[in-house]
């Protein structure tokens, strides 16, 4: 059994980061004994043609991806393009997005054959051995699809008790240099489920609203796991990874006793920290929180049933600020009944924090509590475009608000920051800028060319040339100049950090070179596996 899993692309506004919960799943696809292949278009261009190629070279059996709702039609759409180049081929679709929307995914894309709803690497596991025998698949619990014509959802799959039953994310099947050469952290998950009931999100119905634990020795062996591979930040992307103070301490510990060294972040909430717990984080590496305060307004967050309260969010950035840990914090325009005044308190608490911060616009997704019971809310919402829904527009109205008065209140605090930021790019570009303002604009520079180097696939269609005596990673350089019309000494200086760092590499053949991303600078596929 072949199985190929793609993963689609992803905006770089978005943080792209190696596809966790792919991963997560490629290891029980190999665990049920499949070989195994991760397309990878997140860091490098996606067209039909490539993933015709790519079919046609590792011939699997079973192709599947995974999306959110906002890349749910790209997604979808290459499994369509799959299942035309090959009528044979089994295609399957997990994530959030389709776990909910189960019913339209599957009637408006007659290539997909399989839904996978909610958690999946149990229902991979014993589906795989039956996936080609399509009247087994009825036996199989958490899948849907079609019979005859008419959707069939088979009985819910409970939960993945025992975490530490899950293997390793199979992360050795990602080209992981190129991510490492964008530098966003690498996210790990240390439990699963959440107890809270926001009406905007996802996580208690997705992952279940009692907190599963992976064991912290299990965490800490996959810590290490990343480590041999270079990296060096990690983004702890629980729910709630602070609301268990001892378990984050014993963690902490874990991490103290077997002495590692490594920058890492997590989400949080305001009400699930204290000043010694943050304090025990920082210790051991923790520089960053970032929090979802979502409002200013005390009645908006008794609506959408967040659960916390000002003075809670005041105190835990106070507790971060003494820690020595930076605080960030998200708000959120468009929740029901948010008004003028709803809007200008949020402000009006972002200002007082005194902490980077920004806002999303609520995208009210399938599954959620706000879109499933919308007649209960002052909220319309005004579009079924997935693509629209990534947070960065309004796609809701209020009684009081429209989507263009929302748009243009966060317009308005994000040309601020534009402002800011302009200014401290002409003064880098003047030679009047500090030493951080200089080290943000280059990093910001860095990083924009790298995503385009690998989103284009530049490296591949500039990088062959005949080997005439020059230095090789100059003209390597001279051509990304010319492709990217960017300055010549920053693109130099990028090329050859690159290069040294082991991301780019060249073979030669009849006197010509070509650069291509190596797939692990560090350590072998078989070293990872085997720890």
């Amino acid at each position: 059994m072949r199985v190929a899993l793609i993963a689609p692309p992803y905006p770089l506004e978005e943080a792209p980061s190696p596809p966790l919960g792919l991963c997560y799943i490629a290891a029980a696809c190999i665990a049920s004994g499949a070989e195994v292949a991760i397309f990878d278009y997140i860091v490098s261009r996606y067209t039909p043609e490539k993933l015709r190629k790519a079919l046609d070279s590792f011939k699997p059996d079973v192709v599947g991806t995974t999306a959110v709702t906002m890349n749910f039609r790209t997604a979808a759409g290459i499994m369509r393009e799959a299942k035309q180049h090959n009528s044979s081929l089994i295609t399957m679709i997990g994530g959030p997005h389709t776990t909910f929307d189960f019913q339209n995914t599957l009637n408006e894309y007659p290539e997909i054959d399989l839904v996978i709803m909610g958690e999946g690497e149990q229902t991979i596991a014993e589906l795989l051995p039956i996936i080609t025998n399509g009247q087994a698949w009825s036996k199989i619990k958490g899948i849907s699809f079609r019979k005859d014509g008419e959707v069939v959802t088979t009985e819910p799959r409970q939960l993945i008790e025992n975490l530490d039953e899950l293997p390793l994310p199979a992360r050795h099947l990602l080209p992981i240099s190129r991510y490492q050469a964008l530098g966003y952290p690498v996210s790990i998950i240390t439990s699963r489920g959440c107890p809270n009931q926001c009406i905007f999100c996802l996580g208690r119905r997705m992952v279940g609203y009692k907190v599963r634990y992976r064991s912290t020795a299990k965490v800490v062996d996959e810590i290490e796991h990343l480590l041999l591979y270079g990296i060096d930040r990690i983004n702890i992307a629980d729910d709630i990874f602070t609301a268990n103070k001892e378990r984050v301490r014993e963690l902490c510990g874990e991490i103290k006793n077997r002495s590692l060294t490594f920058g890492w972040s997590a989400f949080s909430r305001v009400n699930t920290v204290d000043q010694e717990t943050l304090i025990t984080m920082r210790e051991v590496g923790c520089d960053s929180i970032s929090f979802g305060i979502e409002s200013g307004n005390p009645e908006m967050l008794n609506r959408v049933k967040k659960g916390i309260t000002l003075d809670q969010a005041r105190n835990a950035i106070r507790y971060c600020k003494e820690a020595g840990i930076s605080p960030h914090a998200s708000f959120m325009v468009g929740l029901p009944g948010e008004n003028q005044q709803t809007l200008k308190d949020s402000r009006k608490f972002g200002e007082e924090l005194d902490i980077p911060h920004g806002y999303h616009l609520l995208a009210p997704f399938p599954g959620t509590t706000i879109r499933e019971n919308i007649d209960q809310y002052d909220l319309e919402i005004l579009t079924e475009n997935w693509d629209l829904y990534d947070a960065n527009r309004a796609i809701v109205r209020t009684a009081a608000l429209s989507a263009t008065e929302m748009d243009n209140f966060v317009t308005a605090f994000d040309q601020v920051g534009d402002k800011d930021w302009q200014e401290i790019k002409e003064r880098v570009r003047q030679g009047q800028g500090t030493p951080y303002e200089s080290l943000r604009v280059e990093g910001d520079y860095r990083m924009r060319l790298i995503f385009k180097l690998l989103t284009e696939d530049l490296i591949s269609e500039i990088g062959t040339f005949p080997r005439d005596g020059s230095s090789l990673a100059d003209e390597l350089a001279q051509r990304i100049t010319v492709a990217t019309g960017m300055e010549p000494d920053f693109v130099n200086k990028t090329v050859n950090s690159l290069i040294d760092a082991g991301y780019l590499d060249f073979d030669t053949f009849d006197g010509h070179v070509s650069w291509f991303w190596t797939h692990n600078n560090h350590v072998t596929k078989q070293s990872i596996i085997e720890g």
